[in-house]
């Protein structure tokens, strides 16, 4: 699917990026000039559809706020402090790359073959300290652990030691309000913590990082917000504030000794995001406040972090602390999601990250490094390391992140999305070999919330193993199987589920041959990358997956369009057709506009546009209208459960509720009825009908399956995948390549 509009005018065309504040509506106002930014690829970018034209009147007021300087990418370092040795406590890393806790476990459930091989894989791919996340506490806490815990653990332990990892876990406790807990209660729920840290210590784990973050009882002790006492563990002062802590923490040195290590989890800045959720408490004088004034500051945690560090904590493990939505505190860049409106809190609200978590956070890199400068502060009061977390991706922008640990500003990066993308990723960064990693692209379909809708739901983009390996809907091991008898293997098709098929076919042995009828790979890819903008890295997905075929020896035929003669002519052995799939044109009366999904972006319109259809992709397309100021109605046959379903869960959340907030109207279960002379009648799901206004109808009604130029050809194996089979998103495409790749 081509386009003529290029990636540099179309960044031209957005530039910069944001929204009013949060608790105000997303229309906000807009500041009397446009800020300036830079495109993906250089070009100046004033933010409008002409650069330079008309300023913020091309815009939406919200588009102006957070401006974005995407020319962060640079990449002239050689990592000499990235693989500089750190010291946490007695446990000592070559590098600075440490595996945080967030989405071990989440997706793995119980003491499974992949739950043991998820870790032993990030070992050999060279990452030195593991955090593992919960799983095992139910398991092991307790003077008396399970047996087959005890067994299971150290095996794990010993595994991971033999490729040079150490293993800690995270411990994060979950209870009633911390004001009806007695003190007898609080010290029981300190033993338990030091209960726990015996017991891993027995199992050869080094350490323990106490969770005091998000929405656990060691932040609800730090928090104003949650915490009413006036005991010793009350909001009388800090020190009161942190007992609970710098108990446990004291309590578990004294019980495993000062080898044992002790991390800190914290909120080091915090914000109340959902302001409907107890918008007032009543304090301790039963006067009405705001839980907004409520929050951690960076003061705050700052003091926390010397009280921790006088207690005998190791090292800091600081992220951000949005009081409502949860996969924010460790991924908050999903604020930065939506292509126009970033800043977008997922509750129909935006920040403004100028005044926001006190000004302080990085917020024009699309959420990468966020909380550098905040963690600078922290460094600047205590001794131990502090690390951070959220999108720190030193392949993602070298220098960026090479320079704040050179300029000292943090002394770790804790990471999980990148890593699970890529087992590999500190080996190959180490050898030279970035452009061989395969990238994030930040869409969190790998974070759903429970094992079972992990399993129904949860997978990676990129990787087709994560959360399928070993189990009954995905392959039986993490390793490639060589290819018993090399075979002669034609793909048709260069997009993602082309492009993986052809990988992972040729890495088993096959003598593969991929053939894209346009003038360049990638497929949808492209196209999905100028809609969705630079923040979810589709660009260098598509670099990742060419660089695989180089690498793995496919052979490349771009500007080929493939029929049946041609494939008998070559005589394959299998035929793997991935062409995407198709759209039959909407058929609607009247005489409104219906412009092609592909050429929406190019395609001169009235104000009045409706998007036929509900998928990821024409919510992308209401989104990028929508910025452009066009009044965006969206009509589709597909029930309410349904809408943006392609995208994971945390994205239709930030995408739908900024929608409607800015005033998109969804018609579900509904068809256009007739469109002409500028109105549009909506027979609805409910047998009522409602006219709007129509000046044009882009169409992104649902793909069909294209599998046709399978028919009747004599290879012995075909295999159709991606759209032109089964129509869904770009996670399924890649999983679909790499099953067929793999059963070859």
């Amino acid at each position: 699917m081509e386009t003529q509009i290029s990636r540099r005018s179309f960044l031209t065309g957005l530039g910069a990026a944001g929204i009013a504040v949060a608790g105000a509506g997303l229309a906000g106002c807009a500041p009397s000039a446009a800020p300036a930014t830079k495109a993906a690829d250089g070009a100046d970018a004033a933010g409008s559809a002409a650069a330079g034209s008309a300023g913020e009147s091309e815009l939406i007021p919200a588009a102006y706020v957070n401006p974005q300087d995407y020319d962060y990418r640079q990449s002239t370092t050689d990592f000499s402090t990235l693989f500089s040795p750190v010291k946490i406590g007695s446990i000592e890393s070559s590098h600075r790359m440490i595996k945080s806790a967030a989405g071990s476990a989440t997706y793995l459930g119980g003491l499974t073959d992949e739950f043991f091989q998820y870790y032993v894989n990030l070992a050999k791919g060279g990452v030195e300290l593991i955090w593992v996340e919960g799983e095992l506490e139910s398991l092991v806490t307790g003077e008396t652990a399970d047996a087959d815990a005890e067994s299971f653990c150290t095996r794990l332990v010993d595994e991971c030691a033999k490729h040079g990892a150490s293993l800690g876990l995270q411990w994060a406790h979950f209870g009633p309000d911390v004001a009806e807990l007695s003190v007898d209660e609080i010290v029981a729920v300190e033993d338990i913590a030091v209960n726990l840290a015996q017991t891993i210590q027995r199992f050869g784990f080094k350490g323990l990082e106490i969770n005091a973050a998000g929405f656990n009882i060691g932040e609800h002790f730090l928090s104003r917000y949650h915490n009413t006492r006036t005991d010793q563990y009350g909001i009388g002062s800090l020190e009161n504030r942190a007992r609970f802590i710098t108990e446990c923490i004291e309590k578990i040195k004294q019980a495993c000794g000062d080898d044992f290590v002790v991390q800190m989890l914290i909120d080091c800045v915090e914000e109340n995001d959902n302001l409907t959720n107890n918008a007032t408490l009543m304090d301790l004088d039963n006067t009405l406040t705001s839980p907004s004034n409520l929050v951690i500051t960076i003061e705050e945690g700052i003091e926390f972090a010397k009280l921790f560090e006088a207690a005998g904590c190791d090292s800091m493990h600081l992220r951000l602390g949005p009081l409502g939505n949860h996969p924010c505190q460790f991924a908050s860049d999903l604020y930065f999601l939506l292509y126009g409106i970033e800043g977008a809190t997922g509750y129909g609200t935006q920040w403004d990250f100028k005044r926001h978590f006190q000004g302080s956070l990085i917020a024009d890199h699309s959420g990468a490094g966020m909380l550098i400068d905040v963690v600078a502060r922290y460094k600047e009061a205590v001794s131990i390391p502090c690390g951070t977390v959220t999108y720190m991706d030193p392949a993602h922008a070298p220098d960026f992140f090479e320079q704040a640990l050179a300029d000292g500003k943090v002394d770790f990066y804790m990471m999980t999305r990148p890593l699970t993308v890529d087992n590999e990723y500190v080996s190959k960064l180490r050898d030279g070999r970035a452009d061989e990693i395969a990238p994030c692209t930040r869409c969190l379909h790998c974070h759903i919330g429970s094992n079972e809708l992990n399993r129904k739901m949860g997978y990676c983009r990129v990787n087709a193993l994560t959360q399928r390996v070993m189990t009954e809907n995905g392959p039986a091991t993490y390793e490639l199987e060589p290819a018993s008898s090399p075979k002669k293997v034609m793909v048709v098709g260069g997009g993602p589920a082309g492009m993986e098929a052809a990988r992972i076919a040729a890495a088993r042995g096959h003598e593969v041959s991929l053939y894209e009828k346009s003038g360049t790979l990638g497929g949808l890819l492209s196209f999905a990358s100028m809609v969705k903008g630079p923040h979810e890295n589709l660009d260098d997905l598509t670099a990742y997956l060419k660089r695989q075929l180089e690498v793995t020896g496919v052979q490349v035929t771009t500007g080929k369009e493939v029929d049946r003669a041609f494939i008998e002519s070559e005589a394959p052995d299998a035929v793997i057709l991935a062409v995407g799939g198709v759209r039959d044109k909407a058929d609607i009366p009247g005489d409104a506009p219906v412009i092609d999904f592909d050429s929406f972006m190019a395609a001169e319109m009235g104000d009045n546009v409706i998007v036929h259809g509900s998928n990821a992709q024409a919510f992308d397309c209401a989104l990028w209208l929508t910025v452009r100021k066009k009044r965006v109605t969206i009509v589709t046959p597909h029930a309410n459960e349904e809408l943006d379903m392609q995208q994971s869960q945390h994205a239709i959340r930030f995408m739908t509720t900024a929608l409607y907030a800015l005033g998109v109207k969804v018609w579900p279960g509904a068809s256009i009825k007739d469109a002409k002379d500028g109105k549009a009648v909506i027979a609805t799901e409910v047998g009522t009908e409602v006219t709007v206004d129509c000046d044009a109808i882009v169409d992104g009604a649902e793909m069909t399956p294209n599998a046709s130029l399978l028919d009747g050809l004599s290879v012995a194996e075909t295999y159709a995948i991606g759209d032109c089979n089964e129509p869904f998103n770009i996670a399924l495409a890649i999983r679909a390549g790499n099953d067929v790749g793999r059963a070859i």
